[in-house]
Order: C-alpha cells, then structure tokens, then sequence
C-alpha cells in the first residue's frame, strides 16, 4: 500500500504562467500556497496570488530559480508540505526532486530515478527499447568524432545531432550533407557543453516531413498506467512549440490505440508515477518511433485538459498524496478539440528575435470556449532573464473548424501593447492552406511559411483538401446562423417594428 501524505500547503518552485496555473489549482482544493521570486519578479502575479511568497535571490536563474538550497530552505521556513517545479528550471533536475524528499517534503513528480533515466537520452532509448518501443535508427553516446562520422554514412544523410543532456532545440543539429557534418558536430558539442556541461552528442536519422505527436501519460502508485490522448505538436521553430493541438488531425483510432500502448510501455519500463509526455516522431506512412520523454507537466496541458475534462494539475496533487488516480481508462474518444497558441515577447517578422519591456495595454480575450493562462497584466514587463513567453491562448470547439474560428476571434481580440509580440505569426498561420488543412510537419514554419510576404507553395492535395476545409467552415458559419430565430413576417400595421428589425440586421 502507497504512502498516504497530507498536503496542506504547497511551495511553486516555478515563476509566470505556470505557477499561477498551480496556485489556481492548489485552491480549488482548499490547499495554500507558497511562491518564490528573484527580484525581478517583485511584483508578478503569482506573487500577488500566492498566500505567502519568499524572496529567493538576484535576477538571474542561476541565482534564483535554479538555486535548490534556497527553494527548499523557503518550504521549511514556510512550513511547507510539498514542492511543485511547474516545467523548466528544476522540473527534470533528478538530484532536486532527491534533496525535496530528503527533507521530509512532498515532490510533486515522478521518482527521481525515472527523471535521471530519461532526461539522459541515451539511457531513455537503451531502457525503452527493452519493452519493444520502436526509435529512430541512431547511435549510442560516447562515440568519438571519427565514429560518429563513420555512422552518419552508415545511418544515411540527412540526420540530426543531438546532445545527450538537456532539450529545447540547444545543442541540436541537422545536417543534410556529409560536407558539413564536421562543422555540425563541433557546434553541437560547444552548444550542449555551455548549456549543460555535457559536450556529449548521439546521432539520429532526420525524418523529413515527419510530424512531432506526443501522448499525456498519467500513473499512480497502484499500478494504474493511462494515457489520455495525443497533441499534434509540429508547428514548431528552432525546436520550440508554438502551437498544439489536440486530437491530432493526422492520428486516426488505430493509430492513437497503437501509439498509446507504445505510450504506456515506455512509461512502465521505468516505474513511472504522475504526470509525463511521450513524444514521438511520425512519417508520412504514419510508422511512429519514441523521441523522448519529459518527466513533468508540459507547456501545452491545458488542450488536453479541454478535451478530457481531466485537470493534470489536481491530478500530479492527488497521486503525489499516495491516492489512486480519479480516471483509469485510457481516453480513446476525446471531446471536441482544441488548439494552444504560445503568445510570445518575440517579433515574427524578425526571425522571431526576443523582445522586451513594459506591456503598457493588454486586453485578452474572453467568450465561449477561450481559456487565458498568463501570467502579466498591465504595466507588467518583460525581461531578458526569462522566457520570453507571455500566456498561453487555448481555445475549444466542438470540432477542429470551430476551434480555429474561435482561435481566429479570439487572437483578433487580444489586445497587447509595449512591445513586440507574435499574434500577427498565429493569425497569418490560421489562414494558411496548409495549417488549415492539416498538412503539417516539423520544418513547416521555418521551410514554408514566411511572415514577410506571407506566401506559401501548397501543393495540389493541399489545395483539394484546404478546399474541403473551406466547405466545412462555411457549413458550419450557416448551421450557426441557421439557429438564430428568424424575424416575423412584415406586417404593414406594424411599420415601426418592421424599421426596427431592419436596422437590427444592419
């Protein structure tokens, strides 16, 4: 029999949006909160909404966010019971989740020993493959430059670089040719060395026109091992998400069943408890190999919560006290859809450099369907120190068309001043053929998409199949006008009703 554990108050070892998503969450519950915050984040909101909040050091993460002494110093002086990471900073650091148990707190996450088997992407492959989870053909870590070298011709260009520790697109390289193989590596080696302190790389065939799909994973300590579905996670630029999706429009229902049993496995073979993401790469003949996997909550769990009904963050909190999970069936049949658009301080006519400083207006949209997770408000600002992400807009519809033209109001209504921002990226990509159609993968936003002149080359099935969409949208705008109430017949008694009516339309 698990652990039982009383949790009573909780500290957010995060900033931004995310921590505001948890302390939300903590209070539906009836459990208080603690923040902390370096001195730039002074006045941020989730230091206004937390219960108490610690001050935690300099502006930097490495003096602050990253500094595990000072975090579990402000549980004990708080007396805090449990220790959330949120995702970033220490979500995936093994040795954190370590020092939070030993000091008689609650870690809100999966086992140390799961995060440091699958945060080292070779250990993840090695173990994975045990249980019959199919990868992209690679190497091993460890191999010198020669060897690697002697493996890219074997494996066949192009293929991709990829450093053993750390993710986010750093220390990642793709090369096509094997003229530009040696350049590639020795970037990728200084890359990962300077962020992570492991120059150490491994090989992997590039699948091109591949699409990046990953499965919500959930287990308690009673054995229970579910997935929750997929999100389509393609559009992406320099390795970074920036929009999802959920359902995929690609994954039909035999290949969810698949790829979700592929899911389950992967998670198992390292005795995986709460909440993680499977993902995956998927070609073009829908053939699926294991990616890796993130051992926390990701960016984009709110469209699966939409289309669920299944709140990850009160889950992570009910398995992390020794409970059984509220859901112990896979979910095969997701409800509606929904799409996440990463609202980021970045220009996107500007190859999507960062942007900084005071939002001076912001008005965010509200409605049917439309969820705001943020972390700014008015007066707020934007800082080189962290992420440049801004909130998260997430919008639900009974179907994939609903969810895009609510998505499409929404993002018309959202209102930001100050500085530079990527919502005119996301309203042009809602009008491109191919988003529209579905027909997306991995290299679509840096290979066919260009904010500039806003031009694409869609082929001929992306044309019939962005016209079929088309169809859809415009059945749907008249099944929705078709429910409005129609007027009365004119009645010539009446003409000053009838005037009235007239300039209703109008």
């Amino acid at each position: 029999m698990p652990d039982q554990h009383n949790i009573n108050k909780v500290l957010i070892a995060n900033r931004g949006e995310i921590a505001v998503r948890i302390i939300r969450a903590c209070r539906d519950l009836g459990i208080r909160t603690v923040a902390v915050y370096s001195e730039a984040d002074r006045t941020a909101l989730h230091v206004r909404h937390a219960d108490e909040a610690v001050h935690i050091g300099a502006p930097p993460p490495g003096e602050s966010y990253l500094r595990k002494d000072k975090i579990i110093d402000a549980a004990r002086q708080t007396g805090a019971d449990a220790v959330h990471p949120g995702y970033g900073f220490l979500a995936e650091n093994a040795g954190f989740a370590q020092d939070v148990m030993d000091a008689g707190l609650v870690w809100i996450g999966p086992p140390p020993d799961a995060i440091a088997t699958m945060g080292d992407k070779h250990a993840a492959r090695v173990t994975v493959t045990k249980s019959g989870v199919p990868l992209v053909p690679g190497t091993p870590a460890g191999l010198r430059d020669e060897e690697l070298i002697a493996k890219a011709s074997e494996i066949g260009f192009p293929v991709l670089v990829k450093a053993v520790a750390g993710g986010g697109g750093r220390g990642m390289r793709k090369v096509y040719k094997e003229a530009d193989f040696r350049e590639a590596l020795a970037t990728a080696r200084r890359e990962a060395e300077s962020a992570f302190g492991n120059g150490d790389v491994y090989l992997e065939k590039l699948l091109v026109g591949a699409r990046h799909i990953e499965f919500q994973i959930l287990a308690d300590a009673f054995g229970n091992t579910i997935h929750l579905g997929e999100r389509e996670c393609s559009i992406q630029r320099r390795h970074q998400k920036l929009v999802e999706e959920a359902p995929s429009p690609f994954v039909d229902a035999t290949l969810r069943e698949k790829m979700g049993e592929m899911a389950i496995a992967a998670a198992r073979s390292v005795g995986y408890i709460n909440a993680g993401t499977i993902e995956c790469l998927v070609d073009r003949d829908k053939n699926y190999y294991f990616l890796e996997m993130n051992t926390r909550l990701q960016v984009e769990h709110p469209i699966t919560e939409l289309v669920t009904g299944v709140d990850l963050v009160k889950e992570q909190i009910r398995i992390a006290r020794g409970r059984p999970m509220s859901r112990t069936s896979n979910v095969m049949q997701p409800h509606g859809h929904a799409i996440e658009c990463r609202i980021n301080a970045e220009d996107p006519y500007m190859n999507f450099i960062p942007s900084t400083g005071r939002i001076t207006t912001l008005i965010t949209p509200t409605g049917p369907g439309v969820r705001v997770d943020s972390g700014v408000y008015p007066g707020y600002e934007i800082t080189p120190y962290y992420d440049s992400m801004i909130a998260k807009l997430v919008c639900w519809g009974e179907d994939r068309a609903e969810a895009m033209l609510r998505m499409r109001r929404a993002l018309e209504e959202y209102t930001l001043m100050g500085l530079k921002h990527n919502i005119p990226f996301h309203l042009n990509l809602l009008n491109s053929f191919s988003f529209i159609a579905g027909q997306i993968d991995t290299n679509f936003v840096e290979e066919r998409f260009d904010m500039k002149t806003y031009e694409e080359s869609p082929t001929e099935s992306e044309l019939e199949t962005a016209a079929i969409a088309a169809t859809l949208f415009a059945h749907r705008k008249r099944q929705l006008a078709a429910q409005v109430v129609a007027p009365p017949k004119r009645d010539t008694s009446n003409w000053k009703w009838v005037g009235r009516w007239e300039r209703l339309q109008r």
